[in-house]
């Protein structure tokens, strides 16, 4: 089963505290799971990898056995794709977790979508980071 993650992280202070937000959809677009929580102190480029990290999970915990994975960041979407090397330490972990869950999966893509389209998944990490429950 094919399942697109939408996932976005955010952080108030950059370092500061930050969330994770993610919504994944089935073929159809309907959202079948989301992923919404606070993640500690980090940077936005943490919890951008973090959301997308725990959205392919919860992909593969729903049967997924290939993935498209949505971001608005470009900076993830590059490394992800190859374009961009990542020299960050503490991203270079999370770039490889994220990429052993991948492909662990199956076939998987990588994508960029507009902060627009990917609304439902910032709204997640928000709520989180606000503390709220979005349904």
């Amino acid at each position: 089963m094919r399942l697109t993650v939408f996932a976005d992280g955010a952080s108030r202070g950059n370092p500061g505290p930050s969330a994770i937000g993610a919504s994944i959809r089935d073929g159809d677009g309907l959202e079948l799971a989301t992923v919404s929580q606070r993640t500690g102190i980090g940077t936005n480029n943490q919890a951008e990898y973090r959301a997308a990290l725990e959205g392919v999970r919860k992909a593969r915990q729903l049967g997924a056995t290939a993935i498209d994975l949505r971001l608005d960041s470009e900076l993830v979407v590059r490394q992800l794709s190859g374009l961009y090397r990542v020299r960050n330490a503490a991203l270079k972990a999370l770039f490889t977790a994220l990429l052993q869950e991948l492909e662990a999966t199956g076939p998987y893509t990588v994508g960029h979508v507009p902060r627009a389209r990917n609304a439902r998944a910032d709204a997640l990490a928000n709520a989180a980071l606000d503390a709220k429950v979005l349904d």
